[in-house]
């Protein structure tokens, strides 16, 4: 199939919401990374979203809406605190998590009783959706496994031919996939941090918990991101840790290189000239982890075109964004770390 690359013209965003009300998918712009969308409450065309992504059927799907009318048309019960993070935080990076209505296909919710709701803060997006007169079930637009995509041309990387069309929006501002916030349990519970930070939950609801199973990936998954292999590039990733890891890495590159790979560096403004690897690519400033956040995907991307085997990666504080900053990279280093 031709994938069509569309504009953010009117014209460009009815023709692209008419394939989405004939059963197509369609890759689109929020601001947190580009979405694969399809017509929430047709399971077929959310078959579709599986097939282009080789994405496991088991792993839920969150829901996109333009208007805050469309959640009683996909959740049973809105608790009182789901109702406050609304108001508060959307639109923006923030998916809720709410018992579902019957008519909302199984596949969208992995055969769950709940179902994740966002209302995405980026005007395009909102447009699609409301051309298409539908809620879309939008997963990010890349092949499973791979680094979420953070502009139209990484959605055609990786699935140009097997999508219906991209709605080019330019670069994505967030970076990483929102928050997802689970209202279905006694206390919410946050199953993948994103832009929306626990810090800034709990200034609105109190209490705020995090789900053991975020870094565990064990049992049947409530939320995307959580159980399988995400966001990894081609060559094999290592996260290293602790005070020296300047020298350690400057250690481990040498030692790498003299081994015959083509090793890469993942750090930050800060020190991009310190290394002397192959690749050296800074993600962003570390005065400052929302750069890092809305560089990450591209630059995990850059390794692979640059064919770097073996990739030593900084490390960041886990506070504010910097929570969904490490949980990305664990995933896309398959766990792996060194102490400095």
């Amino acid at each position: 199939m031709d994938t069509k690359r569309f504009e953010t013209k009117e014209q460009d965003i009815a023709e692209a919401a008419a394939l989405l009300q004939r059963g197509e998918v369609v890759g689109f712009p929020t601001e947190t990374v580009y979405g694969l969308g399809a017509n929430a409450f047709d399971a077929a065309a959310v078959d579709k979203i599986f097939a282009a992504k080789g994405r496991p059927s088991d792993n839920p799907l969150i829901v996109h809406i333009a208007h805050r009318r469309d959640v009683e048309k996909l959740a049973r019960v809105v608790p009182a605190g789901a109702a406050l993070c609304m108001e508060r935080f959307w639109p923006g990076p923030l998916t809720i998590v709410l018992p579902c209505v019957d008519s909302v296909p199984r596949n969208v919710t992995a055969g769950l009783d709940t179902v994740g709701i966002r209302m995405p803060d980026h005007v395009t997006a909102l447009q699609l959706i409301d051309a298409a007169g539908v809620p879309l079930a939008a997963p990010s637009a890349n092949r499973s496994g791979r680094p979420s995509p953070t502009t139209a041309e990484h959605v055609l990387e990786d699935l140009s031919g097997r999508i219906a069309g991209v709605v080019d929006g330019g670069a994505s501002g967030v970076g990483v996939e929102s928050t997802v916030l689970d209202f279905s349990g006694a206390t919410p519970m946050i199953l993948r941090p994103g832009g929306v930070t626990r810090e800034m939950l709990q200034e609105v609801i109190g209490e705020v918990g995090i789900d053991p199973a975020l870094e565990s990936g064990v049992g049947t998954p409530k939320s995307p991101g959580v159980k399988y292999t995400h966001y990894a590039p081609q060559g094999e990733m290592w996260l290293v840790e602790g005070a020296r890891d300047l020298e350690k890495i400057t250690e481990l590159v040498q030692a790498a290189q003299e081994a015959g790979h083509r090793v890469g560096v993942l750090t930050t403004a800060e020190r991009a000239d310190a290394y002397a690897a192959d690749v050296v690519i800074a993600c962003g400033r570390r005065s400052d982890l929302s750069t890092v956040a809305a560089g990450l995907y591209d630059a995990i991307r850059q390794f692979d075109h640059a064919d770097a085997d073996l990739i030593y990666a900084e490390v960041f504080p886990e506070t504010g964004v910097g929570l969904a900053v490490m949980n990305r990279l664990r995933k896309a280093a398959s766990h792996r770390a060194i102490q400095s």
